[in-house]
């Protein structure tokens, strides 16, 4: 009876989390992110996302620091970092940052939320560097965080990324349930509307392309797999990340699915648009 009444509750507040989420954007401009040959000449000293929880405010809320650092071990012609920030399932932000002549960017920003939730947070740090007569290559890595709170009226504010008792990990069956709940629903609409079979398709919510940082796509090595993670950012970021961002009160879209073709061909990616319609990006895994 205890883990229905959390359930209803957890389930109440993702929903209205969800419409009246506060937004996080911080853009100093709409510099187009695009992937070029990786070069290999160059390389990251450190590249790090990072979801704190810093303290409880007033009015029942509590405040959370989301970092972004990363540092090349010298100055390329162009750095640019994006990262979105998803809470349970739904956008709650986009915070992005370009600069010239620079080999290190930190992005930073404070937002308050309330209710238990969970945060997730994935990050592109890219570099590009241009050498004579035109040529032009990039580098690139991924991180992430994430970061469950609860914000019980019984108990202290607490976070954790993995459960350490009972009560945590009933939290976090719970939120996790919640969400996922949610995001299967949508994500089967969206399959059904765009008449995919996803019997030929591997599924993959964005926040989990960070894992191909270092494992190689199945049937595919590392070199292939980067290059391939590198346009698929840059399509995200053109047809995403942009134009919902162009318009900050049109974030809480849900969590973009990702289908990757199990014989190596081609990956779509299945989101919802600043006009809440689905949107498709098809990306043949071209050399």
């Amino acid at each position: 009876m205890v883990k229905d009444k959390l359930s209803q509750t957890v389930m109440i507040l993702l929903c209205i989390s969800a419409i009246i989420g506060v937004t996080v954007y911080s853009k100093d401009d709409t510099e187009t992110l695009q992937y070029f040959p990786l070069d290999q000449t160059y390389q990251f000293l450190s590249a790090d996302t990072l979801l704190t929880l810093l303290q409880e405010t007033s009015n029942d809320q509590y405040r959370i620091s989301w970092q972004t650092n990363s540092e090349l071990d010298e100055p390329v012609y162009l750095r640019q970092d994006v990262s979105l920030l998803y809470m349970d399932g739904v956008l709650k932000g986009i915070n992005g940052v370009w600069k010239e002549d620079v080999e290190d960017l930190t992005l930073t920003k404070d937002f308050e939320e309330s209710d238990s939730s969970h945060f997730q947070a994935i990050t592109l740090h890219h570099g590009e560097i241009h050498y004579p007569d035109d040529e032009i290559k990039s580098i690139q890595t991924m991180s992430n965080d994430y970061l469950y709170v609860i914000d019980s009226p019984h108990t202290p504010l607490e976070s954790f990324r993995q459960p350490k008792n009972k009560f945590q990990r009933d939290w976090k069956q719970t939120i996790d349930h919640a969400t996922q709940q949610q995001l299967q629903y949508t994500w089967k609409r969206w399959i059904e509307e765009a008449e995919i079979d996803i019997n030929r398709y591997q599924l993959v919510p964005l926040v989990e392309i960070v894992n191909f940082q270092s494992e190689a796509i199945p049937g595919l090595g590392q070199e292939a797999t980067d290059r391939i993670m590198g346009q698929l950012w840059e399509g995200l970021y053109r047809n995403y990340i942009l134009p919902v961002s162009s318009s900050p009160e049109q974030l809480h879209q849900p969590m973009p699915l990702i289908l990757m073709e199990k014989q190596n061909d081609h990956l779509i990616v299945l989101f919802q648009n600043e006009e809440k319609e689905l949107e498709r990006l098809y990306q043949v895994y071209s050399n």
